[in-house]
């Protein structure tokens, strides 16, 4: 049976001297092995673990319940949200209501970077939604996370540098390996007949897409928010507020 990775994660309610070095010991005997081990959030700790024999894990878990000094949270093989957790120590802000949408700060960038990385290296189709207000980073990250994952990126429509609307993509930039960024606001208000086409073409290719400003892109086209695989929200701050209203009413300049 080919080695398999599970993450586990536990609250610790009496951190005494060698709790860690008892739990440790106990997988040694059980043979499975530690990949990663991180703090997560407020005295919970998460682990990264591979074993080619699941009945470990299955025997693991019922040990674990019968200690007092933590609670196993969470025994399954890992989701990219147990990953990254892991790896950075500490999860991924989700809606409540709605759990495909993930938030994030400014100062969260290299958490950001990484998640979108690892959503790149991804085979075959998806669409995902990056909202934020001006210069708050989104371009950068998607570029950023797009070198993580090895990928090439192309243009289709933004205002990094430059409003850019393009028409065409040369056969090297349509290749669908390739991430494809879409400023939502250029490519539906600001476009034109020949930009319309190209997107048509991208959005029905088997690849990555990252649309910025995901609901003006729903409201001013023929798409809905089933397209988007997920949203993803950048902010300066936790409390600020994204809107469009200026966005859309005024000329876009170099401001986005």
């Amino acid at each position: 049976m080919e080695p398999k990775q599970w993450y586990m994660e536990y609250k610790i309610h009496k951190n005494r001297p060698g709790l860690l070095g008892d739990i440790a010991s106990l997988l040694g005997m059980l043979e499975v092995n530690i990949l990663t081990i991180n703090g997560v959030e407020d005295r919970t700790r998460g682990m990264l673990l591979q074993t080619d024999d699941e009945e470990k894990i299955e025997l693991l878990g019922k040990m674990l319940r019968k200690v007092d000094n933590i609670t196993v949270n969470k025994l399954r093989q890992p989701r990219l949200t147990d990953i990254l957790a892991v790896r950075h120590g500490r999860y991924i802000e989700r809606d409540s209501d709605d759990k495909k949408t993930f938030r994030f700060t400014r100062d969260e960038l290299g958490l950001l970077v990484d998640f979108l990385g690892e959503l790149f290296k991804k085979e075959g189709n998806q669409t995902i939604g990056l909202r934020g207000m001006p210069r708050v980073g989104k371009t950068e990250s998607i570029i950023a996370g797009s070198v993580c994952a090895n990928k090439r990126w192309a243009f289709v429509s933004s205002t990094l540098l430059r409003q850019t609307v393009r028409s065409q993509l040369s056969e090297d930039e349509m290749n669908p390996n390739n991430v494809f960024i879409i400023d939502g606001i250029v490519s539906t208000i600001r476009s034109n007949e020949k930009h319309h086409t190209l997107l048509q073409e991208i959005m029905g290719m088997s690849s990555t897409k990252v649309i910025e400003h995901p609901d003006i892109f729903v409201r001013e086209s023929r798409f809905d928010y089933d397209v988007f695989d997920c949203i993803v929200e950048l902010r300066n701050t936790p409390d600020e507020e994204i809107t469009y209203e200026k966005f859309t009413t005024v000329g876009l300049g170099d401001d986005f």
